[in-house]
């Protein structure tokens, strides 16, 4: 597994919400929805993001935002121009005085805002992320509230493929989307951590000729009975060599990796429904349900069954 895939295998879009936004200067959307993450992706013509804790960005057609929640922002033609629009939790839309809206701008399918049809101005894509898993929290402790990748910077045909499906309605195109939305957040994550000083220090670690494959065989066989002694002997290192060199690039010990991973892993797996303690205990490398379930507690505050009824 390399880090990437590592790093994204948790949030896999499930009905998530996608919503093309057609829009005629002067706008301004105020979003308060709380997702823990959202792509938005500009088609055409040009926008500002004003999030709450930051200065305002511009985005330029094919450009890619990725904001990290639950923090509000705005979405406007202008930083100057007031909000029209609320955004709440469950893409509720209202007047800044509490009127609904959803029904007053809609344009078609997947399709709102204050444009006609296809003729607005300014074009904009948005795709949250509702229930990320445990993994996404990983994910998301990597990533800083706002980042935007260039169309110029990461040339990728994604956006204009999302903005051609979201308006259909088919049979399977929830999947579709899913997928789509899935494919842009990935390309412009992989683009961003491609930059300098971009990526989290096991990220880039996982480059590193000695700390790299010791990654790996954490990642890719949690379940196995490790120890410094052992992962040290697999990669060619004396034990204090590597766990000098690996908590030096990684930022953190090798076990204590091991047991953020696994407990990530575990998180995850919990969120699905026909999933047990102890086959959860087992995958991710504890000998027992009590004591996966103590470790978790320790480290998440909460208990696992606790965790999965929160999903």
């Amino acid at each position: 597994m390399d880090p990437l895939t590592g790093l994204l295998d948790g949030p896999r879009a499930r009905g998530a919400f996608l919503l093309r936004s057609v829009l005629d200067p002067p706008f301004a959307l105020r979003v308060e929805d709380r997702a823990p993450l959202t792509v938005v992706a500009l088609v055409r013509g040009a926008a500002w993001i004003v999030p709450d804790d930051g200065g305002p960005v511009t985005l330029g057609p094919g450009d890619v935002a990725v904001l990290r929640g639950p923090d509000g922002y705005l979405v406007a033609d202008d930083p100057a121009t007031p909000p029209q629009v609320v955004v709440h939790p469950g893409q509720r839309c209202t007047t800044l005085w509490g009127e609904p809206l959803a029904e007053a701008l809609t344009l078609g399918v997947r399709t709102w805002g204050t444009g006609t049809g296809t003729g607005g101005s300014t074009v904009l894509l948005t795709g949250t992320y509702q229930l990320p898993g445990e993994l996404s929290r990983r994910l998301l402790t990597a990533l800083p509230p706002l980042l935007v990748v260039g169309g110029e910077e990461w040339r990728s045909p994604l956006v204009s493929l999302l903005a051609d499906e979201v308006t259909r309605d088919a049979p399977g195109q929830e999947a579709v989307l899913d997928r789509l939305l899935d494919l842009v957040l990935i390309a412009a994550l992989r683009t961003f951590f491609a930059r300098p000083d971009a990526a989290p220090a096991w990220y880039v670690a996982a480059a590193d000729p000695v700390v790299g494959p010791a990654l790996r065989l954490l990642q890719n066989d949690p379940a196995r009975s490790w120890t410094v002694a052992s992962l040290a002997a697999e990669v060619g290192l004396s034990r204090a060599a590597l766990a000098r060199r690996f908590t030096e690039l990684v930022g953190e010990p090798p076990m204590t990796f091991l047991t953020g991973w696994r407990l990530a892993l575990a998180a995850d797996l919990l969120r699905e429904p026909d999933a047990t303690l102890g086959a959860v205990a087992r995958k991710v490398g504890y000998g027992s349900p009590f004591a996966l379930s103590s470790a978790f507690r320790r480290v998440h505050g909460v208990s696992p069954r606790d965790h999965r009824l929160a999903r």
